[in-house]
């Protein structure tokens, strides 16, 4: 898996870059093929807004902004939101594998 951490017109310190890369690593246990996650930190009118742009293999980028006026605040609620993103769509990809109950039935027969 690749990671890119970039940062536009802000400096992430170490303890950011750390917070961000050990989500990233978190993001292993939803068991999908993730091949490359971009993070983009830049300031705008409004705060600061964290951009995550996962991609996975054999399906749609997910991509998620986060605005916020606290640096950290808006890196927590981003992963925060592409873990739920990778969660469902992990849900959708286990849901597809499983077996129904008429298989089970004809199963037993």
């Amino acid at each position: 898996m690749n990671v890119k951490i970039r940062a536009k017109d802000l400096t992430l310190n170490a303890n950011a870059k750390a917070h961000i890369e050990n989500a990233v690593e978190s993001f292993k246990k939803f068991q999908l093929e993730i091949t490359t996650v971009n993070i983009s930190a830049k300031t705008e009118k409004k705060g600061i807004s964290v951009e995550f742009d996962i991609h996975i293999a054999h399906s749609q980028p997910v991509v998620i902004n986060q605005s916020d006026d606290d640096l950290e605040t808006a890196i927590d609620l981003a992963i925060e939101r592409a873990s739920k993103a990778l969660r469902r769509l992990h849900d959708k990809v286990v849901d597809k594998q499983a077996v129904s109950v008429k298989d089970l039935d004809a199963l037993d027969d």
